[in-house]
């Protein structure tokens, strides 16, 4: 795992601030630069006490990847995750479990439709995203930073846990599946999303309380992508 990520723009700087959801290692400001939300996060890392490097944007550049940084970087430390028990353990939760995304851009707007549809935390399987941080935080706008989040190594022990606490296990998929017109997602719901190719594991496919698909208007047969899915089901949670 990487020691050193660069969080680049306003947006993905701001999230990781206000939702304390790393250490703020050092936050590069282009010093010619005049905006409301870098003197936001200007006076709130202040506040915080977290270090800010006042530079210019050739060398604010050179330590990004992006040329659309805005005039604001921060260096951060690893993404702190959540203990998944206190995500289940929340009054009436709302958790989208993610599986198989292999795209990062597909998977941020994932969790951009989660954190905006209401989401109140997010599982994700035991792999490194660290090298991808900065396009997660870009795709979703920030609410990869602010959405709790917790990585999972053995879905199994979780997803007993969950039925033990009455909450339901919903599957986006089409085999033996409902259309999604002709049910009720509701709270406290876990709602597994897996990716195009991959799908969902046989572990949560199994454990799945019910499965759900979106119906087509046309007689359309791909797939939708796991960022549209995961939009509409998201969206349909009461």
């Amino acid at each position: 795992m990487n020691d050193k990520i660069i969080l680049e723009g306003a947006i993905s700087v701001k999230a990781a601030i206000e939702s304390k959801s790393r250490e703020i290692i050092s936050i590069y400001v282009d010093k010619n630069k005049k905006d409301r939300n870098i003197s936001y996060i200007i006076n709130v890392a202040k506040n915080q006490g977290n270090k800010i490097i006042y530079s210019d944007k050739e060398k604010i550049s050179a330590i990004t990847t992006k040329p659309g940084h805005g005039g604001i970087c921060a260096e951060v430390s690893p993404r702190i995750f959540t203990p998944w028990n206190k995500i289940i353990d929340e009054e009436n939760p709302f958790i989208v479990l993610l599986d198989g995304i292999e795209d990062p851009y597909n998977f941020g707007d994932c969790i951009r439709s989660a954190y905006a549809a209401g989401a109140t935390g997010l599982f994700i399987s035991e792999r490194d995203w660290s090298n991808a941080d900065a396009i997660l935080a870009r795709a979703s706008a920030g609410a990869s930073e602010k959405l709790k989040t917790a990585k999972i190594n053995d879905f199994l022990p979780v997803l007993y846990a969950a039925k033990e606490k009455n909450v339901t296990i919903v599957a986006a998929d089409r085999k033996n599946a409902v259309p999604l017109n002709e049910t009720t997602l509701s709270r406290p719901l876990i709602l597994a999303v897996g990716g195009r190719l991959r799908g969902l594991s046989k572990v949560i496919y199994d454990l799945s309380d019910m499965k759900v698909f979106i119906p087509y208007k046309n007689d359309f047969k791909n797939a939708l992508s796991a960022s549209a899915a995961c939009a509409v089901m998201c969206f349909s949670v009461h």
